[in-house]
């Protein structure tokens, strides 16, 4: 999940998993799989960041391994 501000500044926590593609127009939208979309104050780079981030948290958090 990521944190973004919607246009009307108002904060959005979003499923990074469901994004389909990302339209600057000049706004940013943030079209999902599901076929909903949103207008961000964060420009696409700043989106896309966001999403390298939050997939490097979970792919580099350690799991306890299994014990026996």
């Amino acid at each position: 999940m990521i944190q973004l501000t919607r246009i009307n500044h108002l904060p959005l926590v979003l499923n990074a998993d469901l994004i389909e593609h990302i339209e600057t127009t000049p706004d940013t939208v943030i079209s999902l799989t599901n076929g909903q979309k949103f207008v961000v104050l964060e420009p696409a780079e700043e989106v896309v960041n966001r999403v390298i981030r939050f997939r490097r948290e979970i792919h580099t958090t350690t799991v306890p391994e299994r014990v026996a």
